[in-house]
């Protein structure tokens, strides 16, 4: 089974998120709104299907990130999400919540090795 197909969206913590959004608005070109900034882009298997990836700066004081007690959070987008949190839980892979789904796609979070909270989200990436 395929896991890990991409990076979904890079989270991490700031003293002041609405300050960073606008600096790299300002400074870099992001187009950031309240949630950080989305770049879309094509899938190379099939360059008619569009994927995107999430920037986002929380403020430092997020509890978003909990039980990690790190700066940063990684979402990797993934195939067949109940699949794929079966074959972690028989890993023994700290599975740290429910699989929850919305209109853009399904998510869960799970704890590496090494304690970083990793967010696994299965896309429905409509055009």
């Amino acid at each position: 089974m395929k896991k890990v197909t991409g990076i979904g969206g890079i989270f991490f913590k700031c003293k002041d998120a609405d300050k960073m959004r606008e600096w790299y608005k300002t400074h870099l070109g992001f187009d950031a709104n309240q949630y950080g900034a989305n770049f879309e882009w094509r899938q190379a298997e099939d360059p008619t299907k569009k994927g995107s990836t999430q920037w986002a700066p929380f403020a430092e004081t997020t509890k978003y990130f909990e039980p990690s007690t790190k700066d940063f959070m990684i979402n990797y987008r993934v195939d067949n999400l109940e699949a794929l949190v079966e074959q972690l839980k028989n890993e023994g892979v700290t599975i740290v919540d429910k699989i929850e789904s919305y209109d853009y796609g399904k998510f869960v979070h799970i704890m590496d090795v090494e304690g970083n909270k990793i967010e696994l989200w299965e896309p429905t990436d409509k055009e």
